[in-house]
C-alpha cells in the first residue's frame, strides 16, 4: 500500500522562516505540507510556502472559518491557486465557542448549520468565478447575491481547491463527507480502531446523504509518531508524545476516543482527571496518567529503519493519507527522506 505523506510545521514558526521550511519539506520528498492557523495567519503562511516551492501541495490544517467571510476566503483560494498553479488545498475548522466569541469576536450559534452554509456558499462563489453565473446564496448565516463582472477574477487555474473539514464530533465528521471533499482528522482520533469504529461510519453517512462514492471523499490522518535513529531517541520522542496526549485529553472535546477505549464515561475517567489537574497546574502529574497501553494505541513508535513498515502495518486499509514529522535535527534528513520514499512506494 502506498501513502500520500504530508509534513506539518510548528504553529509558532515565524513568517520569515516559512519559505525555507517549505523548501526543506519539498526536498525531503513529502507530497504536501500542512500549515496551521493559530499564532500566525494560515493563508499568509500558505502563500509563503507555495511561493517558495515548485511541486509541493500546501493545505491549511485548519483555517478558522467563522471569523472570515466565505467571500474573502474564496478570493484567497483563487489567488493561491493562480500563484501555485493549482497546488493549494483548503482545510476549514470551527474552533471552539470560547475562542470564536472571545478571541475573534465572531458569531457562534449553530456551528453545524453555519459550517454547512459556509462550505455551500463557498462552492457557489467558486461556481460564479468559474462560469460567470449570477451569485445567489440565501442561508440563515450567509447571504450572497452580488458579483459584478468587475470583481469576478474568472475561472480558477487548475480548478478550485478541494475543501476539507477538520472535525471531532460525529455530525461534523459526516458533514465533511456530505458537503466537503474529506476529513482532516484530529491527532487524538487517528488510531486504526477509532477510525474504523467512529470516523468511517460517520463519513459513510455523509457519503450516502450526498450521493457520492467513497472514492470521492479523502481522509487525512494526523498520525502521531515517535521516531529516531536510536532506541534512546525514540524513547525521548515517546515522552514528548505522552506530554502532548496528556494536554490534549484534558479537553472534553477530545474525550470521545477515551470513551471508545473505555477510559472515560461521561464526566468520570481519565479525561476528567486530566482536566482537574490542569486547573491545579499539576502538569507533571498529568503526564504520569498516560500509560504505555494508551500511548501505544495512538502513537506509532520506532527507529527510522523500521518505522515505515510499522506505519504500513498500522494503517493498511485504514487510510492512504498520513502525516510524518520533520526532524528537529537536519542530520536525520536522509533517514526521513528514505522513510518518505518507502511509504510512497
Amino acid at each position: 500500500m502506498s501513502f500520500k505523506v504530508y509534513a506539518g510545521i510548528d504553529l509558532r514558526l515565524p513568517p520569515s522562516q516559512v519559505g525555507v521550511a517549505a523548501q526543506r519539506i519539498e526536498a525531503l520528498g513529502f507530497n504536501g505540507m500542512n500549515v496551521p492557523d493559530g499564532v500566525h495567519n494560515g493563508l499568509l503562511t500558505a502563500t509563503l510556502a507555495l511561493n517558495a516551492t515548485q511541486n509541493l501541495k500546501v493545505a491549511t490544517s485548519v483555517l478558522v472559518a467563522f471569523p472570515r467571510s466565505p467571500m474573502t476566503v474564496a478570493q484567497a483560494c483563487w489567488d493561491l491557486q493562480q500563484l501555485s498553479n493549482g497546488r493549494f488545498e483548503l482545510g476549514l475548522g470551527t474552533q471552539i465557542k470560547q475562542n470564536i466569541e472571545d478571541r475573534y469576536s465572531a458569531v457562534w450559534q449553530k456551528p453545524l448549520t453555519q459550517m454547512r452554509e459556509y462550505v455551500l456558499s463557498l462552492r457557489e462563489i467558486f461556481k460564479s468565478f468559474e462560469t460567470g453565473a449570477p451569485l445567489k446564496f440565501e442561508g440563515e448565516f450567509y447571504h450572497f447575491k452580488r458579483m459584478q463582472p468587475f470583481f469576478n477574477p474568472g475561472p480558477f487555474v487548475n480548478n478550485p481547491p478541494p475543501v476539507y473539514l477538520g472535525a471531532v464530533g460525529d455530525k461534523m465528521i459526516s458533514l465533511a463527507a456530505e458537503v466537503g471533499d474529506g476529513l482532516m482528522a484530529h491527532p487524538t482520533n487517528t488510531s486504526p480502531y477509532y477510525v474504523q469504529q467512529k470516523l468511517k461510519p460517520n463519513l459513510d453517512l455523509g457519503i450516502k446523504k450526498s450521493g457520492k462514492s467513497s472514492s470521492d471523499v479523502q481522509l487525512m490522518l494526523a498520525t502521531q509518531i515517535a521516531v529516531g535513529l536510536t532506541d534512546e531517541q525514540v524513547a525521548k520522542q515517546r515522552e514528548k508524545q505522552r506530554e502532548l496526549m496528556a494536554f490534549l485529553y484534558s479537553t472534553p472535546a477530545y474525550w470521545p476516543s477515551l470513551e471508545l477505549f473505555g477510559l472515560q464515561q461521561g464526566d468520570e475517567g481519565l479525561g476528567k482527571q486530566l482536566q482537574l489537574l490542569t486547573r491545579e497546574n499539576k502538569w507533571q502529574e498529568m503526564t504520569a496518567l498516560i500509560g504505555d497501553d494508551l500511548l501505544d494505541k495512538v502513537v506509532v513508535s520506532g527507529r527510522y529503519d523500521e518505522i515505515a513498515g510499522k506505519l504500513k502495518n498500522h494503517y493498511q486499509n485504514v487510510s492512504d493519507w498520513i502525516t510524518f514529522p520533520i526532524p528537529e535535527n537536519t542530520a536525520e534528513d536522509e533517514a526521513t527522506a528514505s522513510v518518505i520514499k518507502e511509504l510512497q512506494g
